[in-house]
């Protein structure tokens, strides 16, 4: 055996495409797993499986195919019942099986912190018809937001200021939705300052299990997907306290060892807990220019058992993405050199199929600020064009 460890990596999208990078220089093998053939991870990684992971049996047949050290989820639509039955005899799953199937679903992972752990978090109901939207609005008041309890990137989102809105947002949630589960949460919409995310690496140490926490990234998001994002984020010492308070408390409660991304919404010195990802996060692709060692990087040392630093700093950086806006599979790029002329960094995914909105790739910039930063990346994103059609 020539690798450091085998990584059987369940969804193959661009947070899984820089893992795979990695996790390569560190010496792992890497099987790249999704529903469709040339996915950004696989075009990267040792071995491919193009299967759908909602598919129990075949998600039990690639992992026994394949014997790995690690199985690593990037995507929420996984069967995580057989995640479960594979970790009880013996595979391990990162960061556990019972991360994956809380965190998998924004019910569970919700009612774990606000019910079981008493973290702060905004009103909410779970609905599984119109009526019962209608009902978890008049519960959480108007506006109010409605989001698929499985879905990913922000797809299925909707902000609902009108009763009249309701049951159009309940039919954009419900086409939007991954896996089978026709369900949403009905949320009241908080009115903060900004929203974070806060990289939280749960890792080994010499003196036992330990959390460590990245500087925090403030982003922007539209149609509940993120369109920039900034690092570091200024905030009071009172609210990084907090919200690193929760994090810790949920990722202690989960187990195992890797990178979670936890968001937050802010105001003032109050901190909400709002959502919570077991791997990379996409706001997080900034730390591939803002810090030492980027998230995946990060994530990458802690799923294999390696040292992460102690004090994680980040200098003025921002990322911006670069969208699709049509549906085509013959897709080139120009404009890539003028985007990268003031300095800045670009990250083509590789996807080999656009649709509108579809992220295709991001630009990163270093700046004198924030502010600096994220004019930089945003000039760099918009220079980039996407060529549709032969």
């Amino acid at each position: 055996m020539t690798h450091t460890a085998k990584i059987l990596l369940l969804g193959s999208g661009e947070l899984g495409r820089e893992f795979v990078i990695s996790a390569k220089r560190l010496g792992a093998h890497v099987i790249a797993c999704d529903a469709y053939a040339k996915a950004p991870a696989m075009q990267v990684s040792d071995e491919a499986e193009v299967f759908s992971m909602l598919d129990g049996e075949a998600l039990r047949a690639v992992i026994k195919r394949h014997a790995p050290d690690f199985i690593v989820p990037e995507v929420e639509a996984i069967r995580t019942e057989v995640l479960a039955e594979i970790e009880a005899e013996g595979c391990t799953v990162v960061p556990s099986a019972r991360a994956t199937q809380m965190t998998m679903n924004r019910d569970a992972i919700r009612d774990l912190a606000a019910q079981e752990l008493g973290v702060m978090t905004s009103r909410y109901r779970y609905a599984e018809s119109l009526d019962e939207v209608v009902a978890g609005a008049e519960f959480t008041g108007l506006p109010c937001v409605i989001k698929p309890v499985m879905s990913s990137s922000g797809k299925g989102q909707g902000t609902v200021r009108e009763a009249g809105e309701l049951e159009a947002a309940w039919n954009y949630a419900v086409e939007n939705m991954r896996g089978d589960r026709k369900r949403v949460i009905v949320e009241q919409f908080v009115d903060f300052d900004y929203e974070i995310t806060l990289l939280t690496v749960r890792h080994r140490a010499p003196e036992g299990d330990i959390v460590t926490f990245c500087p925090p990234i403030g982003h922007r998001q539209e149609r509940g997907d993120y369109r920039e994002s900034w690092q570091p984020t200024a905030m009071s010492d009172a609210a990084i306290t907090a919200a690193q308070e929760m994090a810790r408390k949920v990722v202690d409660d989960l187990g195992g060892y890797g990178l979670f991304g936890v968001e937050f919404f802010v105001t003032g010195d109050e901190v909400i807990f709002s959502e919570l990802s077991p791997r990379p996060h996409d706001t997080g692709m900034v730390t591939s220019i803002s810090q030492n060692l980027s998230e995946f990087d990060l994530h990458a040392r802690a799923v294999m058992g390696l040292p992460i630093p102690s004090d994680i700093r980040a200098r003025p950086s921002a990322s911006s993405v670069i969208l699709a806006d049509r549906e085509s599979d013959q897709v080139s790029y120009a404009g890539v050199a003028e985007a990268m002329a003031d300095g800045a960094d670009i990250r083509i995914f590789g996807k080999p199929v656009t649709r509108p909105y579809r992220r295709m790739g991001v630009a990163l910039a270093n700046g004198s600020d924030i502010e600096d930063a994220r004019a930089r990346a945003n000039a760099a994103a918009a220079a980039v064009r996407i060529n549709y059609g032969a």
